[in-house]
């Protein structure tokens, strides 16, 4: 589906003006979020406490156990969602939240049993329910698209047997890009892109090369590591322009689309 925009929206970035800036510009575009100050929150408020999986090779994630399972979709569907659903309304802009639950848009594959390094030992997880996405239900968003409505996308995704599986929000955008042959992805978040060093906002790199398979340059961490995996995802799907920018900018997707932050590429 030509012309299409997808645009990542971490739960750090204020909805108003990226919701400000779609109304502005108008034409086909997918919103997806993530929520982690929303899922801390909540999380605190129900007595779940939050723990992280450490790969062997460093990546970190939520360890989603029924519990934090449970707190991931109320946050992302109770507060972060209606919260940017509110803001597009306040636009004038028709808008539908969805997660990957509805019409099975987003199906992932369980991981059984994940690695974990803990006290220098590594580990298997079994009570984990995050997944790897398998595919896109297209046509359940080109419905929306088609009807100038804006799709508002989080995961959980849909497991093999219906049942939610919790999905990494910016692989998910990556995934819903190439679904839809979408023109460009932005990433948005609370930096001015891809940092050469994590700690100085002036080092930013214009252009990051990525690796086709294996390690992510630059030793990136944490969220900025799961875009660049996400990143190099779409961009082998097909997405023949992918940017991680800063969500904090007055106009941040026009900013994108006007080249700031950092342009990905394969290498």
């Amino acid at each position: 589906m030509t012309g299409v925009t997808v645009v990542k929206c971490g739960g750090e970035i204020a909805a108003e003006p990226v919701c400000a800036d779609l109304a502005a510009l108008g034409g086909p575009v997918v919103l997806v979020h993530g929520g982690a100050p929303e899922i801390a929150k909540l999380a605190g408020e129900l007595g779940v406490r939050p723990r992280t999986l450490v790969s062997p090779s460093g990546v970190t994630s939520r360890h989603t156990d029924t519990a934090m399972l449970d707190v991931v979709t109320l946050a992302m569907t109770g507060r972060a969602k209606p919260r940017l659903l509110r803001a597009l309304a306040a636009q004038g802009v028709r808008a539908v939240g969805l997660t990957g639950l509805d019409a099975g848009l987003i199906q992932a594959r369980r991981k059984p049993a994940q690695r974990h390094v803990q006290d220098g030992r590594t580990v298997i997880v079994r009570d984990d329910l995050s997944g790897r996405i398998t595919g896109v239900r297209a046509e359940v968003l080109r419905v929306l698209l088609d009807a100038g409505i804006v799709p508002v996308v989080s995961p959980p995704a849909t497991g093999a047997d219906g049942a939610p599986v919790n999905v990494d929000a910016d692989r998910a955008a990556a995934a819903v890009a190439a679904a839809l042959g979408a023109d460009h992805l932005i990433l948005l978040t609370a930096a001015p892109g891809v940092l050469r060093d994590a700690s100085d906002e002036t080092s930013l790199i214009r252009r990051c090369p990525l690796p086709r398979e294996g390690a992510m340059p630059h030793a990136a961490s944490g969220g900025m590591h799961r875009k660049l995996i996400a990143a190099r995802e779409a961009l082998l799907a097909g997405v023949p322009r992918v940017t991680v920018s800063d969500g904090r900018v007055p106009r941040p997707v026009s900013a994108a689309l006007d080249g700031a932050g950092t342009t990905l590429e394969v290498m």
